[in-house]
């Protein structure tokens, strides 16, 4: 059966008022009716099984170039940006990328990042430490990742903040309204990227360092090296995946944190329960709750045929939370045994997010760091939470908070 044939429930992805308990009902609801619902641009896929078939799915990829296309990028920096982002490249030219870049972001080798990540949330939060109180995210979820990409490239700390703004900004190609009424700004920014990554990599190429680009440019797998274009365009990748991303899953965290205060006082009392506590987070609240892809070729799945040019959007938010939510799945609780079903949050498949271990390790320090250090947490006031459209973010979390535990 075709999927335009099928009756089924609408999600209103658009809806300004689809947030915070609202959001999690609704998605909830249907869940409960079905495997898939209509939506605006498509289908959305909404249990796990249907979620990591369309991730891992040779025939079907991200809709990145089609929409640029659709909205009429075809010159200028963003449109060279999006023909070279990692996410819109598949085939043999992935795998290429995929194996240069890979060993530069393994577990083992974000390891030397930690000190300063450490050094970063720790000298954030003693600027606020004696207020007692802060608006979170811009006293610290917003700087913290900025500061961390910064020394990963190997820029000076004085960069960060424009580097924040750049990643802020090229991260709005994936938003349809931004390629109608922003298409400039987007365009400015990639271009003044380009030149200030150029810059970089010049300079490392004389005098590497311990640093992303300097890996990068040293990394070679099978005879083949990184051209300068395709290095420049790597760190774009994790610059633009890296800040926003963390940010927003850095913010959510301390809200569901200040909503659970049985389990932040858990977490500060055993901070070694800081990387379960990152994976409760990312399954919990997915900062990317949905990830579109479009099929290349007609796709059959579960007597379903979605035909070539059907955009399915996947929602890691349900994803994460299978079998259902009547058992211990919808409940908030960093102790909890997951099992071996890791969360669908970093998506599945060749474009497994590739600064993920990256955003695991600063989440993990901030987590490690943060409870000890201001004791009991409250929110201070309603957090604004911004739209499930892209990065479902935190715009403001005011939080108050009692000292030292230790």
């Amino acid at each position: 059966m075709l999927v335009s044939e099928l009756d089924l429930p609408a999600l209103e992805y658009e809806d300004p008022e689809l947030r915070g308990e609202r959001f999690h009902e609704r998605m909830r609801e249907l869940r409960r009716e079905h495997w898939l619902a209509s939506g605006p641009y498509g289908y959305f896929a909404l249990d796990r099984e249907a979620v990591e078939f369309f991730l891992r799915t040779r025939s079907a990829i991200f809709p990145g170039v089609a929409m640029a296309q659709l909205f009429g990028v075809s010159e200028g920096p963003l449109h060279e940006q999006v023909q070279r982002n990692i996410i819109n490249v598949n085939g043999d030219d992935h795998r290429r990328l995929r194996n240069l870049v890979n060993p530069a972001l393994t577990p083992r080798a974000v390891e030397r990042y930690r000190p300063m990540m450490r050094e970063y949330i720790a000298e954030l939060f003693g600027a606020v430490a004696d207020a007692g109180r802060c608006e979170f995210v811009s006293a610290i979820a917003k700087p913290y990742p900025s500061l961390v990409i910064a020394a990963v490239m190997g820029a000076p700390r004085e960069d960060a903040e424009r580097l924040q703004t750049w990643s802020n900004v090229i991260q709005r190609q994936f938003d349809p309204r931004s390629l109608i009424e922003e298409r400039e700004l987007l365009d400015s920014a990639v271009a003044e990227f380009y030149e200030f990554a150029g810059a970089l990599l010049a300079e490392r190429r004389s005098r590497p360092g311990d640093d992303l680009i300097s890996t990068l440019l040293a990394a070679e797998a099978d005879g083949e090296r990184l051209s300068d274009v395709e290095c420049v365009n790597l760190v774009l990748n994790v610059l633009v995946g890296g800040v926003d991303t963390t940010q927003s899953q850095l913010a959510q965290a301390i809200r569901l944190f200040a909503e659970h205060p049985d389990q932040w006082a858990l977490l500060a009392a055993q901070p070694e329960l800081a990387p379960q506590a990152v994976e409760e987070v990312l399954r919990y609240e997915p900062i990317t709750p949905f990830t579109a892809r479009i099929m290349v070729e007609d796709v059959e799945h579960r007597g379903v045929v979605f035909p070539a040019g059907t955009i399915v959007t996947v929602s890691s938010f349900n994803a994460n939370r299978e079998p259902g939510e009547e058992d211990a799945l919808g409940r908030f609780d960093i102790t909890a045994d997951r099992g071996a079903a890791k969360p669908l949050t970093f998506g599945a498949g060749i474009h497994y997010c590739v600064g993920a271990n990256l955003a695991r390790a600063e989440l993990g320090e901030a987590l490690a760091y943060l409870p000890r250090q201001m004791g009991k947490l409250e929110l201070d006031g309603d957090a604004s939470l911004d739209s499930i459209s892209g990065i479902y973010g935190v715009l403001a979390l005011p939080i108050r908070f009692s000292g030292s535990q230790g």
